[in-house]
């Protein structure tokens, strides 16, 4: 069908805004989810009939070619934090990308995009990182013209960085800065990384392109924390943790993730730390894609303000207290 992308993975936090970006565009929109019943309310974000749900496991084959049938493009946004159960990194970031690139070619898809990281790199001692990597490679030996998208991290109401740490000091007295704070980020808005996913699916020069995302300014970790910090108006001990002590309680994490709890940190995560995550300047960006980047300041209060002891209207209520 002509104008018609498979979008895996599409209910996430990055998903459902590229979902509305390419809605936008006019094309019609097929989400492939593992629990469909669980993204319904996707099909309200673009015109009636305009946005499908289909049920499709990366790790199943058979399930991700019946979501490719028709498909002009596939994006594939399908990725996990850290390993559970069968949802591993290789299994995920490795062959999920393979199946979906082999199943696409055998469906006629002439557009592969593949969302990967900034930090992907084969030779990386995290595994999130390489099997990042890896996934490019597996998308490319396919389709040596896809389109691979690596952002930094991502921002926006329902992130699971900013969100998972103001909700941490809503109940610790204590923040962990890994490795001292050093580690340096430039965060990029989800509105412009679902822009810049408009652009990999439907710009013919973006064929074969490797696209960097990352924001307008680069933070350290303590800088984003004591950013945060301020907008929840709380104040909390920033405490230095050695990269050695980090993981070992990564390590211990790892096996209550094991057992299905969501870990606040991994080992993986702290080698990730190590290194920065800022863009190489080797590689188009959201300046090159004619996408003004959106500053963290002007974002975080639309949804940082929850974490506030008053909520939404602690200000007013301060003010009102003062009088």
């Amino acid at each position: 069908m002509q104008n018609l992308v498979t979008v895996f993975g599409g209910s996430g936090f990055i998903g459902s805004q590229a979902v509305r970006q390419l809605a936008k565009a006019g094309w019609r929109i097929r989400v492939a989810v593992r629990q469909p019943n669980l993204a319904y309310a996707m099909r309200l974000h673009g015109d009636v009939g305009q946005i499908d749900v289909v049920q499709a496991n990366v790790r199943n084959e058979p399930s991700v070619r019946r979501a490719l049938q028709g498909a002009t493009a596939s994006l594939n946004l399908v990725s996990t934090l850290y390993e559970h159960g069968r949802q591993g990194f290789t299994a995920l970031n490795v062959m999920g990308a393979r199946n979906i690139a082999a199943a696409a070619r055998a469906e006629g898809v002439s557009r592969v995009v593949q969302m990967s990281a900034l930090g992907a790199d084969l030779d990386s001692a995290s595994k999130y990182a390489r099997t990042k990597a890896e996934g490019e490679v597996a998308a490319r030996e396919v389709y040596p013209d896809a389109v691979v998208v690596r952002p930094s991290i991502v921002f926006g109401p329902e992130d699971r960085f900013f969100n998972k740490f103001a909700a941490m000091a809503q109940v610790s007295p204590v923040l962990p800065l890994i490795g001292g704070g050093h580690t340096r980020f430039q965060p990029v808005y989800v509105g412009d990384v679902a822009r810049a996913l408009r652009f990999a699916v439907t710009a013919a020069d973006a064929a074969g392109q490797t696209l960097e995302l990352g924001g307008p300014a680069t933070f350290s970790f303590r800088q984003l924390m004591a950013l945060m910090l301020a907008e929840i108006d709380r104040r909390r001990i920033l405490l230095p943790v050695p990269f050695p002590v980090a993981s070992l309680l990564g390590a211990a994490a790892d096996l209550a993730a094991n057992l299905g709890v969501p870990p606040p940190i991994t080992a993986d995560q702290v080698t990730l730390l190590k290194t920065d995550n800022v863009v190489s300047g080797a590689y188009p960006g959201l300046a090159d894609l004619g996408i003004a980047p959106t500053t963290l300041e002007s974002v975080l209060p639309s949804y940082l303000y929850r974490y506030r002891k008053g909520g939404q209207y602690a200000d007013q209520e301060d003010r009102a207290l003062a009088v």
